[in-house]
């Protein structure tokens, strides 16, 4: 199939049972699966435009929605929190399109940026695995004592503080700094063609030291949110670079989306399976690997 936006052909299951992999596993941490669908696109399907990062973008618009419809029907889709990184995560998605377009045009350029990002998020995922495993795995179980599912509340939502209660355990975050937080991520979400989520979850784990059975949904919302207005700025200035192709491959975007709204599915089912230790460590492996072959090409 001839994708004319992109400029490559491949066949159409290719992009179908990539995404459906990758969203599967990943979905899982809440992150919809865009930072490893966007070196597939561009190192094995050779898409290089800047149009790839908005296609990504696309791809989370359809496969996020899958997700986050079953976190919130178990009752783990913390609504407070989801829109507090969104609120931030917005400005800089939209600041991070006309970097990424004007500044980070050159495939090499553009990998070396992708490659220092990803391995900085890898190292402090990974490094955030050995402190006292043992109490956060008590603090993240998804499941009361009864064996019944458990259940996130949140007593307090402010423009001062967040903060959130799941089982025994409560955590208090700052409603600035989450936001000013967000605003960081969502510029480097931008640059890269994700919503934020892949970056946002670790800090989230790490940092704020919430549960990740309870920050899976939110971060998935919020990359929800933060696409719909990535593609939107995408398509919007795409008239203005009649140099570089900067819209999404909308076909192409299609069956990634499918792909990944049936991986997210699945994985958003199969998570309160998975302990979290092993979900944080599968995700730091992939993304230090990652950061590497990027790092690796590049220089």
């Amino acid at each position: 199939m001839l994708f004319p936006a992109a400029g490559i052909e491949c066949h159409p299951l290719l992009p179908f049972s990539v995404a459906l992999g990758v969203s599967f596993f990943t979905s899982m941490g809440g992150i919809s699966g865009a930072f490893l669908l966007l070196p597939f696109q561009m190192s094995v399907l050779g898409y290089v435009n800047p149009g790839v990062s908005a296609t990504n973008q696309f791809f989370n618009i359809l496969a996020c929605p899958a997700g986050v419809w079953r976190y919130w029907r178990e009752g783990r889709l913390v609504w407070p929190l989801a829109l507090t990184v969104a609120a931030g995560t917005l400005p800089g998605v939209l600041l991070g399109a006309l970097i990424r377009i004007h500044w980070l045009p050159d495939p090499r350029n553009f990998k070396i940026f992708a490659g220092l990002l990803l391995l900085y998020i890898g190292g402090r995922m990974l490094g955030g695995l050995g402190r006292d495993r043992a109490q956060r795995e008590r603090a993240a179980g998804c499941r009361n004592a009864d064996g019944t599912l458990a259940v996130c509340r949140v007593p307090v939502w402010n423009t001062c503080a967040i903060e959130i209660c799941f089982q025994d355990h409560t955590r208090t975050a700052s409603t600035p700094g989450l936001a000013f937080l967000s605003l960081v991520v969502g510029l480097a979400g931008g640059i890269y063609g994700i919503g934020g989520g892949a970056i946002m979850a670790p800090f989230l784990v790490s940092f704020f030291q919430l549960p990740v059975y309870i920050t899976a949904g939110a971060t998935l919302l919020s990359t929800f949110l933060t696409s719909v207005a990535g593609v939107t700025f995408y398509s919007l200035l795409a008239p203005l670079c009649p140099h570089v192709s900067v819209a999404a491959d909308w076909r192409l975007g299609m069956l990634l989306g499918l792909g990944g709204m049936c991986g997210m599915y699945l994985g958003a089912r199969c998570q309160k399976h998975v302990p979290a230790f092993a979900l944080k460590a599968l995700l730091a492996v992939m993304l230090l690997g990652l950061a590497l072959a990027y790092l690796g090409r590049a220089l």
